[in-house]
């Protein structure tokens, strides 16, 4: 058999080990659920048209899974590893589809590499669908311009529709579109074809329109105010601060493509005439088009480091049909490059088999990248071993962050509702739902639990305060934080910090 006709064998070998290996780390039991991935069940739990800051998709899939695999780590994160797998899949084919089967494996080489990749298929997030609905666009707009067959656009315009329900960034793919159309000269010839997928796109906004008109546009007040256009006090331009978030944009960038695999960018960038080539616009002009989108509005807000990355697949097609034109010292930088970027992510998710990790440099980092996935399942234990032993099952849990309540919600036993106070944070999904008011005057126990706070304050006033301990947390038998646990007895008066940010 010929190396060349064993590129897809060789792709579904590398990539489900990869898919394995993330099953293995979401079975080790000292890691918990990412509290993002927490805040979503959470969602799936109280079933909606839309959220408060995203669209329905990542709930009803963790609805779905759930339902199959039960309320487990497994049963969230399997959508991860799913998606993980097909947005590097399609990656794969449609490098194969513009260059060769070889341009398309080390595509999706290229891709497993970035760790922008690992994050969107090993946690569950609002990334993983959209990414793998913007690769699949992507895919299906080449072969709408390549076919001619209106088949292609109407996929397109549903993949399009399901990546608006799963982030309203995905609204990018309309100029996009419409760029590089235009780039073409081929507006008149498609504008048909752009049409229908545009209409059969907008679907994609019903479900946000819905839940808005029903809620005060609540999703509208938060965008407006994640792009520094509203909420709270308005603060003079600070010059140097723009510039530090400018520049925190920017490494978090370099850092979610992988600082190995930056050489290998820059070579193409400056050797290759990627400008001159029709293919490599189509590529390159939708990560651009986020990067620099992002870019702009870090001047004036704090850009979450995920927040364009979602566009970056087509990158990997770009680099890899021009490293698989190049010799020697290229090609061994790529393997080293490639390796290196899965090697340090697989030696941190799996289990300490070498004992590598108990060198203590790697012990501490590895205690750093998992802090928030730790420790909340042996919290929510000890919070039942309390219920259970101060007579207290039909206490309401509370905190100050959506985090602890949305995490203990999902390691609680039959995952009660939880509820979170507003004690200065902006607006949340929590502050839309029935809250602490419903158990004042009730005589019902609260469970107050926080990793910042030793008490509710006086947001929160109950009778007495009946019992309270710290409780520490260790991760691979090293301490990691401590928490404060306190049981109060009959809700009095709750008056939660009101928001006036979104």
């Amino acid at each position: 058999m010929k190396i060349r006709s064993s590129y897809t064998f060789y792709f579904w070998i590398i990539s489900i080990g990869l898919a394995f290996a993330k099953l293995i780390f979401t079975l080790r039991p000292e890691i918990d659920l990412f509290t993002e991935e927490a805040q979503y069940w959470l969602w799936s739990q109280n079933m909606a048209w839309h959220y408060y800051s995203k669209p329905p998709m990542v709930a009803l899939l963790n609805y779905l899974s759930t339902g199959l695999l039960g309320n487990t780590e497994i049963g969230v994160r399997i959508n991860a590893i799913v998606f993980g797998l097909g947005i590097s899949w399609v990656t794969f084919l449609l490098g194969r589809r513009m260059y060769s089967e070889k341009v398309g494996f080390w595509s999706a080489m290229i891709l497993q590499s970035m760790p922008m990749w690992w994050l969107a298929s090993t946690f569950h997030m609002t990334d993983t669908a959209l990414t793998f609905f913007w690769i699949l666009t992507v895919y299906a707009i080449y072969r709408g311009l390549e076919d001619g067959k209106t088949s292609w656009w109407v996929l397109a315009g549903f993949t399009t529709a399901l990546g608006l329900m799963s982030k309203l960034i995905m609204i990018l793919a309309f100029p996009f579109l419409i760029f590089y159309l235009i780039y073409l000269g081929s507006w008149k010839k498609q504008h048909k074809h752009f049409l229908i997928f545009l209409l059969l796109s907008l679907i994609g906004f019903t479900p946000m329109l819905i839940w808005n008109w029903q809620n005060d546009f609540y999703t509208f007040k938060h965008l407006a105010a994640l792009g520094g256009a509203g909420g709270g006090e308005s603060t003079p331009f600070d010059f140097g601060k723009s510039v530090r978030q400018l520049l925190e944009y920017l490494g978090g960038q370099f850092a979610m493509i992988s600082i190995f695999l930056l050489p290998l960018f820059g070579g193409f960038v400056l050797k290759s005439k990627f400008y001159q080539d029709r293919k490599s616009v189509f590529l390159l002009l939708a990560p651009v088009l986020s990067w620099i989108g992002f870019a702009f509005l870090s001047f004036f807000t704090s850009i979450e480091v995920n927040w364009p990355v979602f566009a970056y697949s087509s990158l990997a097609i770009a680099l890899a049909a021009w490293l698989v034109e190049q010799q020697g010292k290229w090609l061994i930088y790529r393997n080293w490059a490639i390796g290196l970027s899965i090697g340090i992510p697989l030696l941190f998710i799996l289990p300490d088999l070498t004992f590598l990790k108990s060198i203590p440099p790697l012990k501490k980092a590895e205690k750093s990248i998992f802090r928030r996935n730790s420790g909340y399942h042996p919290l929510a234990d000890r919070v039942q071993f309390l219920q259970d032993s101060l007579g207290a099952n039909d206490s309401f849990v509370f905190s100050e962050t959506y985090h602890m309540a949305s995490e203990l919600a999902f390691y609680l036993p039959k995952n009660p509702q939880t509820f979170m106070v507003n004690m200065g944070s902006r607006t949340n999904q929590f502050d839309l739902w029935p809250g602490l008011e419903q158990f004042e005057g009730k005589e019902k126990m609260g469970i107050f639990v926080s990793w910042n706070y030793d008490s509710p304050g006086d947001f929160v006033e109950f009778d007495q305060l009946i019992y309270e301990e710290k409780f520490p947390i260790e991760f691979r038998g090293v301490p990691n934080r401590v928490a404060t646990i306190q049981l109060w007895q009959n809700l009095k008066k709750y008056q939660p910090y009101i928001p006036d940010s979104f």
